[in-house]
């Protein structure tokens, strides 16, 4: 059955400008450069100098006429916003959106892509066209980690079903081997054990603690796993020292082989670009943003001249009225870029300024235990802005101070109160949490129960699972995996 009924819905309206400049906002740095080349090259009505006043001229009748035409169509905030999720209000230090995960790590610089570099490698071991073609599938299969996450019996009948190959397991698994002796090692592993492996069957077998470390990882990886290391040296009958050698071999080792090769550069060689440069003068503190690099842009001076000569002849405007059209476009892009740029300065300015006032006894000093609990929303009203831009602002920018680069997210947490009704930041909980776990006994690492007695007893009224919950934050790993042997 049909049910017709009126519904009244209230949307709130963004320009095309206002999206540019939502989108430049969430830019860091590093990006912008290669934001803006990529709109010079696209927009031949925007160039780089220094900006020049009235190249715009005013519209003409005929113009007005196509205005309908020429005009961008507007969107609609929920439909901008709602395919992606605006991160909490909060934004703790590990909290992403899913727009954090494609951002928050730093580009890298030019080179071969790492898939690139395995067909690249591939193709000098191979002899027949054939092999190349299923080398290169399998190679297409590798996730970015560097393992083959399908099965090859899956393969075989994508091959047939996708590209009309047939083969079969047999095959595939011997380029398969082939894959897994290329560099990095350990690439082409379908699991982290398999993985390990071809990384410890490259050393020499012939040293005793390579030998024993690819028969631990062999016959006993699930209990070394879980470091249930007394009943593996119970079971070979090896000692703590040993024991000591085959772990610190494992370390060496590397569970990610395709974090190595990314884009030709290893991901700890990335150089990070602050957005702001802080500097202390007398204990003023002086805010500016980091603009090397970054073009002055101005409208082109050549297309406004065209778009005024159409406008001054009537008879040429009638008749090339799309050519009309499309400088008028590109003219009107080139000022919404530019006019977006200036909001996307002005607004990291207003936000950043906002959080050193907030935090000014921290960046005057450097020292965490003066760092305020701050959420996104003393921000945003500080600033006037909506809490989602200032999210913006704060994911995947960095800061420059005398005391090092910080990302801006680092600069916001919650508080609790504690016994003595003072609000102390939960960074210092965490900080209080790391040390007592640095310091730890590592025969015996302290359990989850027994850290938060040990914050109670400071003062620090916390839940269990809250301290689980900032352990896991902090990256460490329950009691029973930071067991040791010493």
């Amino acid at each position: 059955m049909l049910d017709q009924k009126l519904q009244q819905k209230l949307l709130q309206k963004l320009s095309p400008q206002q999206i540019q400049m939502i989108k430049l906002l969430e830019v860091p740095a590093m990006q912008l450069e290669q934001r803006i080349k990529k709109e010079l090259e696209e927009n031949p009505a925007l160039e780089e100098g220094p900006e020049e006043d009235d190249l715009q001229p005013d519209d003409d009748e005929d113009i007005d006429l196509e205005r309908a035409e020429r005009e961008q169509e507007e969107f609609a905030l929920d439909d901008y916003l709602n395919d992606e999720d605006i991160p909490d209000y909060r934004l703790q230090v590990n909290n992403v959106s899913k727009d954090d995960d494609r951002r928050e790590e730093i580009p890298y610089a030019s080179g071969s892509s790492f898939h690139e570099n395995l067909i690249t490698q591939f193709n000098l071991r191979t002899d027949t066209e054939r092999e190349e073609t299923l080398g290169e599938y399998i190679i297409g299969n590798i996730d970015d980690d560097g393992y083959l996450r399908r099965e090859v019996e899956n393969m075989v009948d994508d091959l047939a079903f996708l590209q009309n190959i047939t083969t079969d397991e047999k095959e595939l698994n011997a380029i398969l081997e082939i894959i897994q002796d290329l560099e990095p090692a350990g690439v082409g592993a379908r699991d982290l054990r398999e993985c390990l492996l071809l990384q410890i069957g490259r050393k020499d077998q012939s040293v005793p603690v390579i030998a024993l470390t690819k028969t631990i990882l062999t016959d006993f990886f699930d209990e070394f796993s879980r470091r249930h290391y007394e009943k593996i040296m119970a079971r070979l009958m090896i000692s703590e020292d040993q024991m000591k050698e085959v772990i610190s071999e494992v370390l060496k080792l590397n569970p990610k082989p395709g974090g190595v090769v990314s884009d030709g550069y290893s991901r700890s060689a990335q150089q990070i670009i602050p957005d702001f440069i802080l500097e202390r003068s007398d204990n003023e503190l002086e805010l500016s943003l980091n603009n090397r690099n970054i073009p002055e842009l101005k409208v082109s001076r050549g297309y406004s001249e065209m778009l005024e000569s159409y406008s001054r002849d009537r008879k040429t405007g009638k008749q090339n009225r799309d050519a009309i059209m499309f400088v008028k476009q590109k003219l009107d892009a080139a000022k919404w870029f530019i006019d977006a740029m200036k909001q996307r300065q002005n607004t990291l300015l207003l936000t950043m300024n906002a959080i050193l006032e907030y935090q000014k006894e921290y960046f005057v000093e450097g020292d965490d235990t003066k760092l305020r609990p701050m959420i996104l929303k003393d921000v945003a009203e500080m600033t006037g802005l909506d809490i989602s831009t200032v999210s913006r602002v704060a994911n995947s920018k960095y800061i420059q101070t005398h005391f090092g680069i910080f990302p801006l997210k680092f600069f916001f947490s919650e508080g609790m109160q504690t016994d003595g009704g003072d609000e102390v930041s939960t960074r210092e909980i965490k900080r209080i949490l790391q040390e007592c776990i640095n310091n730890e006994e590592k025969r015996r690492p302290l359990t989850d129960e027994k850290l938060t007695e040990i914050l109670q007893e400071k003062g620090y009224q916390i839940a269990r699972r809250t301290v689980a919950k900032y352990r896991e934050q902090l990256n460490i790993p329950v009691a029973r995996m930071r067991k040791e042997i010493k």
